[in-house]
């Protein structure tokens, strides 16, 4: 229905050009319009037929959603490869309009298809049989849903890749939907529904950039750019940058992250930009700054590999304290891959940011006995290693100037 509303409205208020140039700022424009008019029972029943040509391979029809999806996941690609994020394949749920009605066929034929007296038809999940708890899977006029797409899409997936585990990542609300899913699938046979997994994550409450209240991911990552580009202009401590607006781009990236990250990814959280832009406390700015300082520190003393080196030289609390702290590394990282919340990486790596630099001021290298001098650079190799490894899980690529 919501795409069948989106075609009715580029009919209505599209403009070629501004898909070309801005698809998914102009879709969205179109979307907000057609909803407005969406009250009118006329709108609503086009908003059906577009959506019922589409499932019947309308060729014109088709022709329009292609030219959506298409333009859609090429800005995709350019704002995901700012994220540093690839993905080999594109499938949304949108993609399985076809095979859902091989999955309603199969819901039949398997007994798991009811039809109510309006034409709907629905799956029973209560446990009694009593229709107590129930999934619609198909509108009165045969066109599939959301869940009936998802279902397809499980399946084809598994068909495809014999996936180990499948996770879904979306927004909470969307939780009962994940778990009607994962239910029908298991009625309809697959085993390997047990290893669906929905990872949900809550509301950024409070975020606005300078271009209005309704929040692209492309508008944030250029305010954050700029406003770090602001910040390190004029910081005292910055040094000459080769790139300072890739430096921006990464140090501004790393800001986001850790504020996203560092709670339930579940919780809603008041998004500040002051808060997650400081360079000290606990921010992803302070993360790379603490990278940048470590790695500046290896290119004074030659970076070169370390051999030899006795670590019983290391004894003051603060050497001690960062060498625990390394030690529980495996831990964090085995406990974030079993409840994949990263806020455990996150509250490591911010806790090893701290004891590096209080270690930095209170243990140094120059001038210090060479023996003592080589423990203290291995110990604080290790940890900048560790740090970028860290941060190169949660997204983030460490800088070494700032």
């Amino acid at each position: 229905m919501q795409f069948g509303l989106l075609g009715v409205g580029f009919q209505r208020f599209g403009n070629k050009e501004k898909l070309k140039s801005s698809p998914l700022q102009h879709l969205f424009e179109v979307y907000v319009q057609i909803n407005k008019a969406a009250e009118d029972e006329n709108t609503k029943e086009l908003a059906k037929d577009f959506f019922r040509k589409l499932e019947e391979h309308d060729e014109q029809t088709l022709s329009l959603w292609k030219q959506f999806r298409d333009l859609s996941i090429k800005e995709y690609i350019q704002i995901y490869k700012r994220l540093g994020v690839h993905f080999d394949e594109y499938s949304g749920e949108s993609f399985y309009q076809e095979k859902s009605q091989e999955v309603l066929k199969m819901l039949e034929d398997k007994g798991l298809l009811q039809k109510t007296t309006k034409g709907t038809g629905i799956v029973d999940l209560s446990e009694k049989k009593d229709l107590s708890s129930f999934s619609t899977v198909m509108r009165s006029d045969g066109t599939s849903l959301y869940i009936t797409r998802d279902l397809a899409a499980a399946i084809d997936r598994m068909n495809k890749h014999s996936w180990d585990t499948m996770i879904y990542v979306t927004d909470k609300s969307q939780s009962n939907h994940f778990q009607h899913l994962f239910q029908i699938l298991k009625l309809m046979g697959y085993d390997w529904a047990e290893r669906c997994q929905h990872v949900s994550f809550g509301l950024v409450q409070g975020m606005k950039t300078r271009r209005g209240e309704v929040i692209f991911l492309e508008d944030v990552l250029n305010e954050v750019r700029s406003r770090m580009l602001q910040n390190m202009a004029s910081a005292k401590t910055t040094k000459e940058i080769e790139d300072p607006m890739e430096t921006a781009e990464k140090v501004g990236l790393a800001a986001l992250i850790i504020q996203d990250f560092r709670g339930l990814l579940s919780s809603d959280y008041q998004f500040s930009w002051d808060r997650a832009l400081q360079s000290r406390g606990d921010t992803g700015v302070f993360l790379q700054y603490t990278h940048a300082r470590l790695h500046s520190l290896e290119q004074m003393h030659g970076n070169k590999q370390l051999t030899d080196v006795n670590v019983a030289c290391l004894q003051e609390p603060d050497a001690i304290s960062v060498l625990q702290h390394l030690l529980r590394y495996d831990e964090v990282l085995y406990r974030s891959s079993q409840d994949l919340q990263p806020k455990h990486i996150v509250s490591y790596l911010l806790t090893l940011s701290h004891l590096a630099a209080v270690a930095h001021k209170t243990l140094p290298v120059k001038g210090s006995a060479p023996e003592v001098a080589q423990a203290r650079l291995c110990l604080f190799q290790a940890a900048r290693s560790v740090l970028a490894n860290g941060m190169k899980l949660l997204g983030i690529t460490p800088v070494t100037q700032m």
